[in-house]
């Protein structure tokens, strides 16, 4: 499998929104976005949406679970609007797993089906690099290594909560949130051995009003 596997259309435009994420973390996405769609060559679609944003929460637990349907093993996105509850399901999913039962092409394509469907903004190079490697996985296999995460909390950082206060409409342009969600990851392996380790990660999460979330990117650093 190579990197081009989840790769979005626009590479480029993947990596631009990162660097918004890792620059200014809220402020300079949101420009970014805007200048993007004014002048980039994309469709504007805010001129078709609701002006008002949808109203995420600052915390979420386990309210929305992903929908049980699986593909692969790996579950479906959940049908919510709310940008912290799809990071939480998004989260659990990603440091959830037993290779004993899943392959890792396996668990790469079932993630692939979080990201939003507008490939512009989709950037699945940043989901594929938080999976393990294929050598690695096989690995993990020959072990019997599972993960199971629990205890997550999802929220908006300060300096995306402070951008959006400072420029609301920019957010209605593309309505990604930056989401961060912390928890505790348990893992066993075979011959009784057993761990645990905190984690964070911060998720680019795209809610356009009246629609189901969708995955935009995963930021390569965390913001508190």
């Amino acid at each position: 499998m190579t990197k081009s596997h989840l790769s979005s259309s626009n590479p480029v435009f993947g990596r631009r929104l990162l660097i918004g994420l890792g620059v200014l973390l809220a402020a300079a996405l949101l420009a970014g976005l805007a200048a993007r769609l004014a002048g980039g060559g994309h469709a504007d679609h805010s001129a078709t949406q609701p002006t008002a944003a949808p109203r995420p929460t600052s915390s979420s637990t386990a309210s929305a679970e992903p929908s049980g349907e699986a593909t692969g093993n790996v579950a479906r996105p959940p049908h919510t609007t709310s940008p912290t509850d799809y990071a939480t399901a998004l989260a659990r999913t990603l440091w959830s797993y037993d290779t004993r039962a899943l392959d890792q092409q396996n668990f790469v394509n079932g993630l692939r089906l979080w990201l939003t469907s507008e490939s512009q903004y989709a950037d699945g190079a940043s989901v594929e690099a938080q999976v393990p490697d294929p050598v690695l996985w096989s690995r993990m296999r020959d072990n019997e290594q599972t993960s199971t995460a629990r205890d997550l909390e999802a929220h908006l950082p300060d300096g995306f909560r402070q951008a959006v206060a400072q420029d609301p409409g920019a957010l209605s342009r593309a309505y990604i949130y930056a989401v961060t969600v912390t928890g505790t990851v348990d893992i066993a392996w075979s011959g009784g051995g057993r761990g645990g380790e905190s984690r964070a990660i911060t998720l680019a999460v795209q809610c356009r009003p009246q629609q189901d979330c969708a995955l935009a990117a995963i930021a390569p650093t965390v913001y508190p």
